[in-house]
């Protein structure tokens, strides 16, 4: 697989997320294209970065919470605090606007 992203597939994947209107819609949307299993593994990915950006937990007690590894908690806290996280912080800072201090 290539490392070139966005491509013209994943653009409009991505235009598609952006037009749906509605958590309703959105889940409809992840039904239709993931498995459930995939869905759970995104989800549980958000809930570290959500850990991680409001509480003062340990990447261990995030993975113990989370039933990941503290390998897969240290690449989400990469990608939100490290290499870019703009995705995850847009969201977080609209859905939990009171970082930890």
């Amino acid at each position: 697989m290539s490392e070139n992203f966005p491509d013209t597939k994943d653009k409009q994947l991505i235009k598609a997320l952006a037009s749906l209107k509605t958590p309703a819609e959105v889940q409809a949307f992840l039904r239709d294209i993931f498995t459930i299993s995939e869905i759970k593994e995104a989800a549980n990915r958000f809930e570290m970065a959500r850990l991680l950006w409001s509480t003062k937990k340990s990447y261990l007690e995030i993975a113990a919470a989370t039933k990941a590894s503290a390998t897969t908690v240290t690449r989400v806290a990469d990608w939100l605090f490290k290499k870019g996280g703009s995705g995850y912080q847009v969201a977080l800072k609209r859905l939990f606007p009171s970082k930890k201090s």
